[in-house]
């Protein structure tokens, strides 16, 4: 059973119509991901369903698609037409909207080639981050945002209330928690560091390709509870294994690619791990195209600390006793803000860094 379509209002109607690229035709070395249909979360023993099938996810790799969210695909084009448009917008007019990273700042513009990846080689992504749409986060957004606020904001909330909100309640009752744990901890008016993004990867030369060893992003962990991925048809993200391989993620018909994140880690002392994953080169069919993409970060509340849950699952699994890993002491958006400001600092190409030091001594790992 299909999920209902939500009710998003249509805005510029101006925009070009977004079609997706072709996927690649080349056979690749992929990741074999479990997908949750959210459909069954409303039925009877679905969300019980749903726990089970994660719970085995998470055992083996911290990746899976979701599909039945309640979004069409013409809605989730529409984002795609929207983000299109803000890279199209002269250099010196996106710019006026840039980020303040080097402060921990995340919302706004990030421009291309900020960061060093090899010695003379830059990274080649640009950025636009929108937080919630709540008073804390009111900001200046380019003319394209404003005009589609509307059809903007019910799309991220849709995610944050009628997909993430979901996931949240099945990681409790993996955990044994209320149902609403987690929940109380990412509420939509309090302050975090959610944010609905809009990137861009512009495609490489050869030589460029073979210089980086056709590793565009190293293998790294993401800041928050959850990342949300809909479907980028150019292939070009891979998924570390618990083994130390790397395996190409599926781009999953009308799917969304869902991943665990630092701060969920923390919270559940390492039982619920914060996946490896990093950006390669495209197959060759597709590299000479530029990768869109439209993804959701969830992020909890900034005032929360990053203790560890009491569960009685962590403690029949052996993952009740603070650890050496532990992040006690420092909150979610000190963790986000000290991740952020530490990934635009140049003091050495991030080909070369393969631990950096982050807050409070806890420190972030990088994978080739």
């Amino acid at each position: 059973m299909a999920a209902v379509a939500a009710s998003i209002p249509q805005g510029k109607t101006s925009i070009p119509t977004y079609s997706q690229v072709p996927e690649t035709k080349y056979e690749l070395d992929w990741a074999d991901l479990v997908t949750l249909d959210l459909s069954q979360f409303d039925e009877p023993g679905g969300k019980q369903k749903l726990a089970t099938q994660l719970f085995d996810a998470i055992q083996k790799i911290g990746f899976f698609y979701i599909i039945n969210f309640g979004l069409t695909q013409e809605q989730v084009d529409r984002q795609f037409a929207i983000g299109k448009e803000v890279f199209q917008l002269p250099t010196e007019e996106k710019l006026k909207y840039r980020a303040d990273l080097e402060n921990g700042g995340y919302n706004g513009y990030k421009p291309l080639g900020l960061r060093q990846v090899k010695p003379g080689v830059y990274d080649n992504t640009e950025i636009y981050n929108i937080p919630k749409f709540i008073p804390a986060f009111e900001r200046p957004h380019p003319e394209v945002i404003n005009e589609n606020r509307a059809e903007i904001e019910a799309f991220a909330r849709h995610i944050h209330d009628r997909i993430v909100g979901k996931l949240l309640v099945l990681f409790a009752i993996i955990l044994e928690l209320p149902e609403d744990f987690f929940l109380q901890t990412h509420r939509y008016e309090e302050k975090s560091d959610c944010h609905l993004r809009y990137m861009k990867y512009h495609h490489r030369t050869e030589e460029q390709n073979r210089i980086l060893d056709n590793v565009w992003v190293k293998g790294h962990t993401d800041f928050g509870s959850l990342t949300l991925l809909f479907r980028q048809p150019v292939s070009a993200l891979q998924v570390r294994t618990p083994e130390g391989q790397w395996k190409w993620v599926k781009p999953y018909p009308q799917s969304i690619t869902v991943n665990l994140a630092d701060s969920l880690e923390f919270l559940t002392n390492g039982f619920l791990k914060s996946s490896i994953h990093r950006v390669v080169a495209p197959p060759p069919d597709q590299a000479y195209i530029d990768r869109l993409g439209v993804l959701y970060f969830v992020r909890p509340e900034d005032s929360l600390e990053l203790r560890p849950v009491v569960s009685d699952v962590l403690a029949r699994l052996g993952y009740d006793k603070t650890t050496d890993g532990s992040a006690v002491g420092i909150t979610a958006g000190e963790w986000v803000k000290a991740r952020v400001a530490r990934g635009v600092t140049r003091d050495k190409p991030r080909s070369d860094v393969s631990e950096q030091e982050i807050i409070g001594g806890k420190a972030a790992k990088y994978y080739d």
